[in-house]
């Protein structure tokens, strides 16, 4: 269990990750976008979550210089993520997009890039690219998002570098429990995204309840339960009181009922597409 904001998970390659990050979903280019990405790093944030479709990795590069020279600290403290977009799923595409989003950062290399989501046909040809920069050391570590069990099943059919992380929604109403078994026998790293369900939770009564014992918000206990399952998150924000709170979660501990009572919430609602399902 992590006991600070600098604490990290080994993920399965021997790469050590943060287990609390920033992520920056559909936020735009602009200074609020750097601002957050500073702040984050200044209040001791060390993981940053982007994507190419999310159309803000200039951004987020921006946003890492000055505030990496803010805090005084190197390109080698931070964890820095990004993900290769639907369109570009194939080997030579990716290796292409691979390069515009380092461009786009203004980064040397990647701590880790994931196949967004699960294309079939296509997913393949990107994880051999992926491989190959991952051989080239422009990568220190690479996964996949979105993946159901048949889609890392069929992926780890060809691959000869197993995915450390899957980054995938993960909620109290959405809880996947054979989705993380199936990661756990094999030893990939889960990820939540969209942690708070897009604040669809905040108002939630038993989150509350528990939030009041302890003096913490409904986003307080939401990532909190998360880190006790053993889940890396990246909850997002842009302003700083919410990135502050975001990261005060290392003063408190739930119980094993109130584990099992946010994780009774579960409905497997998506706020997101389905995996299996979707056409984009």
């Amino acid at each position: 269990m992590p006991n600070n904001l600098q604490d990290t998970i080994t993920l399965n390659n021997g790469v050590k990750m943060p287990w609390l990050g920033l992520g920056v979903f559909q936020v735009e280019e602009g200074p609020e976008l750097v601002n957050a990405v500073k702040t984050a790093i200044a209040h001791g944030y060390r993981s940053i979550d982007t994507a190419a479709i999310y159309g803000n990795e200039e951004g987020v590069g921006q946003g890492i210089k000055e505030g990496l020279k803010a805090a005084g600290i190197t390109r080698e403290d931070l964890f820095v993520t990004s993900k290769v977009w639907n369109a570009d799923l194939g080997y030579e595409e990716t290796l292409a997009a691979f390069e515009t989003s380092l461009k786009k950062l203004d980064l040397d290399y990647l701590d880790l890039y994931l196949i967004h989501w699960p294309v079939e046909g296509k997913y393949q040809a990107a994880w051999k690219a992926m491989e190959t920069l991952y051989h080239q050391r422009k990568i220190r570590a690479i996964g996949v998002s979105n993946f159901q069990v048949h889609h890392l099943e069929s992926l780890m059919e060809q691959a000869e570098v197993k995915p450390v992380i899957n980054q995938i929604e993960f909620h109290p109403r959405l809880t996947q429990l054979e989705l993380r078994n199936y990661c756990r026998e094999h030893d990939i790293q889960v990820e939540a995204w969209s942690p708070l369900m897009q604040g669809q939770l905040l108002n939630n009564e038993v989150l509350q309840e528990i939030g009041k014992k302890y003096n913490k918000s409904t986003a307080q206990v939401i990532i909190r339960w998360d880190l006790q399952n053993e889940i890396v998150t990246i909850p997002k924000s842009t302003k700083e009181q919410r990135i502050i709170e975001n990261a005060s979660v290392f003063d408190f501990e739930l119980t094993e009922v109130e584990m099992k009572r946010i994780s009774a919430l579960n409905q497997d609602t998506r706020v997101g597409p389905d995996p299996d399902n979707f056409d984009f």
